[in-house]
This record gives C-alpha cells, structure tokens and sequence, in this order.
C-alpha cells in the first residue's frame, strides 16, 4: 500500500511540474493565456510558484485584466507558504498603496519576512524603510546593516544606500554595523539570526 501512495504521489509530482512548466514555456513566448489556464488550476490546488505566478498575471495584467485585488490574493496564498518573492511583492503593494492602502506597517512585516529567507531586495527596500523611519522607528545603523548584507549579495544599488546611511553615524557604529553584518552573512542559520536581530532592536 505504501508503493501505491508513493508511486502516486511521484506520478502527481511529475504531472504538477509538467503543467507548470508548460505553463512557463507560454509565459517565456509571451502565451499569457495559455500559461494563466496551466497555472490557475496549480495555483487552487494550493501549489506556492504557481499562485506567486497568478499574482504577477494579475498584478501586470498579463493575459488577463489588470486586478490588484486578485493579485494581493494571490500573493498572499503563497507569501503564507513562505514563498519570498510573493512576501516581498506584497511588501512593494502595500508600501506603494496599490490594491491596498498604503501601510508602511504591513509593507515591514512582508519585507522583514523576505528579507528573513534572503531575497537581496527586500533587504534593501527594509534597509530603506529603517533609513526613512517608515513603518518602522527610524535606524541608521539597522539601515545600515541591511543595505550592506545586500550589497554583499550583489544589489548595486545597495551599496549606494549603504554610503548613505554611513554618513549618518559616527565611525564606531560604521564598524560595528560592519561587524554585525558580516556575523548575519557568515550565519548558518541566518533567517533565525536576522530575525532575532531585528526584534532585539525594538
């Protein structure tokens, strides 16, 4: 019985990546209809890559009508799943106010969230809210780290804002936002270490 399920569960597997892919091969032709019927059915079925993939449909109205309100569902259905790029594409929507009122507040939650797994981005756009005291109080020296550990993943921009920052500390906090930024990026466990980094700042 236990061959049959795993048998299953691997041919459902191979069915799922399929549909996805082919789904994908339309989105790289610019066949947004055809990649929206691929991934609409992937993404009701609760599958992370193929509802963050509906959010951008809708959120760009690619294939179909523009729809913040579906996009920032959608969205969220893979952001709960831990999926960065929706956490961080919710991040962008509600500190632009677009679909949603503007809320600096959730925008560093979802940016925090993202920032936690890695994604380059949302460490610089959370170092920038630190930096303009946006949804959150404001903090040269966190900017400081976060702009850094992106630039040290390999955001240009980053290190720019990164230069900024440093000139509003004194030199003795430059090194120790160096110091702690490279303990962050040299952490095994580093989505632990961030987080519990920026909640012992509060």
């Amino acid at each position: 019985m236990k061959k049959l399920a795993c048998t299953l569960l691997l041919l459902t597997s191979a069915f799922v990546q399929a549909g996805f892919d082919e789904g994908l091969a339309a989105a790289d032709k610019g066949d947004y209809q055809t990649a929206f019927k691929e991934w609409k059915p992937l993404a009701e079925q609760g599958y992370a890559s193929a509802q963050f993939n509906l959010g951008i449909m809708y959120d760009n109205g690619q294939g179909i009508a523009q729809n913040y309100t579906q996009a920032l569902y959608w969205y969220n259905k893979a952001a709960a799943q831990g999926y960065a790029s929706a956490q961080y594409n919710l991040a962008l929507m509600y500190s632009n106010g677009r679909g949603v009122p503007q809320n600096y507040t959730q925008a560093v939650t979802w940016y925090k969230k993202a920032a936690e797994q890695g994604h380059v981005d949302a460490q610089s756009n959370l170092g920038g809210m630190y930096a303009m005291g946006k949804g959150i109080p404001q903090n040269y020296k966190i900017a400081y780290i976060l702009v850094n550990l992106a630039a040290s993943n390999g955001d240009a921009d980053a290190t720019q804002n990164r230069d900024i920052a440093a000139a509003k500390l004194s030199p003795a906090a430059v090194a120790d936002a160096q110091r702690i930024s490279m303990q962050l990026h040299n952490s095994k466990n580093f989505a632990a270490d961030l987080r519990n980094f920026l909640n012992s700042q509060k």
